[in-house]
């Protein structure tokens, strides 16, 4: 049963709290509270507290198109998500009347911080002329919405119904056999995690287009395992808006987080809209925003079975995934299949061999792999070979072809699928081992052809399928699965692709060029296309962490920054670098037309604070050299790449480039 409403609490100084005061106040309380809460007991109860940064851009999302708010937050921890909403309702020109909140939250201790917080909500909506009430439901909200939606005539549970409904769920997962699984199972969803059990609940409860924004883990997305929840959700609710973020660590810093999380902002009907709003920034408190609208139809496909959401952050994305659309193959079509290595190394200690000797095989770990190929034996500490014993024959392959990709890939790594060919013509054994950390193709435990095996590393490491791989994969893991689930080209194409391929990898620009014309048939490979542009951006970052610039520079927005002070388009050589006079709006048109990337207007500050500032410091850009007396602050400011730069990044990817880089580094330091 609901709880009654608590007695109001008096709070010394309350009188002059301010939105911005109140959310500082209410962000104090959460890092208070976090430090009492046991790590281990957070991540078992899937207790990560919202800051206010990411409760402030989720309040941000709401319409607010009605007089009279209801409000659900489930799980509402200390209520940084109700602070935020009621800031955001008190900035806005077109006040409600009323606001009725109803927050659920069973840990003792929360709930006298979400006490002291719902306080700071009512003196903050007097102030603002709105009438504001408040109730704790110190009860399971998966079981109360479960007996409010199956109630009859022999129960007493009256169904709330809310306009909005504002969450950060837990997350933590469901046994099986559970109670909980029992109640969802009432509600109409099968689903194994209790934040997705949360977003149906939290739906259940809204009113006729009533507004739900819920921050989750993006692995709701796709996959098998939430397949029925995202059927009983989709057909519930419309998507309007998802946001991404593009570093996972930034958003619950405090609580080591590492799924990476998306928001959800759906409104409770049956007919879906024409669009759907995809935004993406780099933290919750940053003001550069990518802003993408985006067909229904392109994020959810009606025709697709398992529903899975695709999300397309900008024009770019959405040219990917047409291109991908071209390639129908299963593995299973080319009758090929992939495999995880067999050799678990610590498994097989005393059958490990530094190096290859009589009754041994080669032993092929990640770092075996280099440009295309494995190069064996390589300087490497780690065991190179495994004896054949009775143990260990069953995780031997046969020294035939294969093509071999990591299973891991670090944060850093431009790529995330990494495909060489294993050539066993190049090692005179029977047999060969491969460590877990390897995936290997083959087909039925044999080997490839050659051919097959060198178009197939061609087409994995094209920039089209790791940009792929990215937008739909939010971990650093690329599993046997994942590689089955991508479509391929028909066995005549990568066969084509083989065909190009001889002792020497193609460089990334060559391998791409070749994916282009062989089959994508495109007249003009180097015209913008995704591949064009991911490589372009990819060699402005590798310029930028060569000149020695700190990490919080080497991201996306730095790059497009430095290609347009260059007035570089994707096609063009480096050595048709130019030195335009260009302000900060001009900067981010130049994004828009020539790399497809429209960030919203009101985020330019950003580029200015967070990218440019940094330039000026580091002497790679000049301001205002057409009028130096004309003050930074003014709207006509224009920036143009320093004349020593301009000479040294016209000779990038040149034979002089390294030396050209030290003999800059060692002027401009002095």
């Amino acid at each position: 049963m609901i709880a009654p409403q608590f007695p109001t609490l008096a709070i010394p100084g309350d009188s002059n709290t301010t939105a911005n005061n109140l959310l500082d106040r209410v962000d104090l309380l959460r890092l208070e509270v976090t430090k009492k809460l046991q790590q281990n007991q957070r991540g078992e109860k899937g207790q990560f507290l919202t800051p206010s940064s990411v409760a402030s851009l989720m309040a941000g999302m709401f319409e607010f198109n009605c007089p009279d708010i209801s409000l659900l937050d489930a799980g509402a921890g200390i209520g940084s998500l109700i602070a935020a909403v009621v800031c955001e309702l008190c900035q806005r020109p077109n006040k409600p009347q009323t606001m009725q909140v109803t927050a659920y939250e069973i840990d003792i201790i929360l709930i006298d911080y979400l006490k002291q917080t719902l306080e700071l909500c009512r003196i903050e909506c007097q102030n603002f002329g709105i009438i504001f009430t408040s109730k704790i439901c110190r009860v399971d909200f998966i079981q109360e919405t479960a007996e409010m939606l199956n109630s009859n005539l022999f129960t007493n549970s009256k169904k709330l119904e809310f306009t909005h409904a504002i969450i950060n769920p837990p997350y933590a997962k469901i046994p099986a056999k559970s109670q909980v699984r029992t109640w969802l199972r009432s509600i109409g969803v099968e689903t194994g995690n209790l934040y997705t059990g949360f977003m149906i609940a939290a739906a259940s409860l809204l009113k006729p287009n009533g507004e739900l924004v819920s921050i989750t883990p993006r692995s709701c997305c796709n996959g098998l395992y939430f397949r029925d929840f995202r059927k009983v959700f989709l057909q519930m609710m419309a998507l309007r808006q998802i946001h991404i973020f593009e570093s996972r660590q930034k958003i619950f810093r405090d609580d080591a987080v590492l799924q990476e999380t998306i928001i959800v902002r759906a409104t409770k009907q049956i007919e879906k809209p024409d669009t759907v709003t995809i935004t993406s920034s780099n933290s919750a408190d940053a003001d550069l925003i990518l802003c993408h609208n985006i067909r229904y139809t392109d994020v959810v496909n009606p025709k697709d079975s398992e529903q899975f959401i695709r999300i397309l952050p900008d024009a770019l994305s959405q040219q990917l995934v047409e291109q991908m659309a071209q390639f129908t193959c299963t593995l299973q079509e080319l009758g090929l299949t992939v495999s995880t290595g067999k050799v678990v190394d610590f498994r097989v200690g005393s059958d490990l061999r530094l190096e290859l000797e009589k009754d041994a095989v080669p032993l092929i770990y990640p770092a075996h792999l280099s440009a295309g190929f494995v190069e064996y034996p390589t300087a490497t500490k780690k065991h190179q070979a495994l004896a054949i014993t009775e143990k260990t024959a069953a995780l031997l392959v046969p020294n035939e072809h294969y093509v071999l990709t990591k299973r891991f890939s670090s944060k850093e790594e431009q790529k995330r699928i990494v495909a060489v060919v294993w050539d066993s013509d190049k090692i005179n054994n029977s047999s060969v081992g491969f460590e877990n950390h390897l995936n290997y193709f083959h087909q039925q435990g044999r080997g490839l052809d050659l051919t097959l095996a060198r178009g197939l590393t061609v087409y994995l490491n094209s920039s089209l399928v790791d940009g792929f791989f990215r937008l739909f994969n939010g971990h650093t893991q690329v599993n046997a699965t994942d590689l089955r689930n991508l479509k391929y080209p028909n066995l005549e194409q990568l066969l084509l692709l083989g065909a190009q391929i001889r002792e020497i990898f193609p460089t990334q620009r060559e391998l791409d060029r070749l994916v282009e014309t062989q089959l994508l048939k495109a007249t003009n490979p180097l015209e913008n296309s995704p591949m064009t542009i991911k490589n372009r951006i990819d060699e402005s970052l590798e310029i930028l962490a060569a000149l020695g610039f700190p990490k919080g520079q080497l991201n996306e927005r730095s790059a497009l920054t430095l290609l347009a002070l260059l007035d570089l388009k994707p096609k063009d050589a480096w050595e048709l670098a130019k030195s335009p006079l260009r302000g900060i709006t001009p900067i981010m048109e130049f994004m828009e037309e020539e790399y497809s990337k429209k960030y919203a207007p009101n985020t330019r500050e950003t580029v200015r604070r967070q990218t440019v500032h940094q330039f000026l410091d580091a002497g790679l850009i000049v301001v205002n050299p057409d009028s130096p007396e004309r003050p930074v602050n003014s709207p006509k400011t224009a920036y143009q790449i320093e004349e020593s730069a301009l000479e040294l990044l016209r000779t990038y990817g040149t034979y002089d480039w390294n030396k050209n880089v030290r003999a800059y580094l060692v002027s401009f330091n002095g």
